[in-house]
């Protein structure tokens, strides 16, 4: 619910801030993959570029960086890790970008905090604070698109995009669920089952199995856990 509330934030300042003979805006727009599907909250075609938006609902502080694969949001005492919403995006430019066959120069990407929350740490100019994003957008003022090539691209993004439906949502959501179940079993594969803290790859110094590698907890010399690689 928090996700619908934020784009229907960003849905309704597009709609009062962007004159729609300029700016055409898709939402919700679900795009086949090689692994099943991806989701892109906004995509908007106008002759200044496409934007591919990504809506961040969430509160507290974060902080983050521009080539970190993790961001952090802070609320209280309470801290929690969470996906750079920037790498998040980038899958979604990549898969429209094939299925548009277009210049990456023409394309923008573009995070959009709403809710409750405050940048503790410098972010790029991509990523910014609710109707911020409106000034983004019209802060590309050069046509980088002719007439011709909107109307072709939002005529691709509506054919190309799987039919929206409460059956469509669901399978994405399946597959995104499963992503997530993986790579946290792959975490937690790879946890020390003695104190919960990573296990790292490491080498015996010496002794008859010198140079052999294995799998030692991080929090060496606390807790000498480790597991033998076979």
């Amino acid at each position: 619910m928090k996700g619908v509330l934020g784009e229907l934030q960003v849905n309704l300042a597009a709609r009062f801030f962007l004159d729609k003979n300029q700016y055409k805006l898709f939402k919700n727009v679900t795009l086949p993959t090689e692994d099943g599907s991806t989701q892109i909250d906004h995509i908007i075609v106008s002759r200044y570029g496409v934007f591919v938006i990504e809506t961040k609902n969430i509160r507290g502080w974060i902080f983050g960086g521009q080539n970190q694969k993790t961001w952090t949001q802070k609320i209280y005492r309470h801290t929690q890790k969470f996906q750079t919403p920037l790498h998040q995006n980038y899958k979604h430019t990549e898969t429209l970008k094939s299925a548009l066959q277009i210049a990456p120069e023409k394309m923008f990407s573009l995070v959009v905090f709403v809710g409750n929350s405050e940048f503790k740490t410098p972010m790029p100019e991509n990523v910014v604070y609710g109707g911020a994003y409106i000034r983004f957008i019209k802060s590309k003022i050069q046509p980088i698109l002719t007439e011709t090539e909107v109307k072709t691209i939002a005529s691709s993004i509506e054919s190309g995009r799987l039919t929206p439906s409460i059956k469509t949502h669901r399978t994405h959501v399946k597959h995104v669920k499963k992503i997530v179940e993986d790579k946290q079993r792959s975490l937690d594969e790879n946890l020390c089952p003695k104190c919960g803290n990573p296990m790292v790859l490491r080498k015996t110094r010496s002794g008859v199995n010198q140079g052999k590698q294995f799998w030692g907890c991080s929090g060496f010399p606390k807790c000498r856990m480790i597991r033998q690689i076979p």
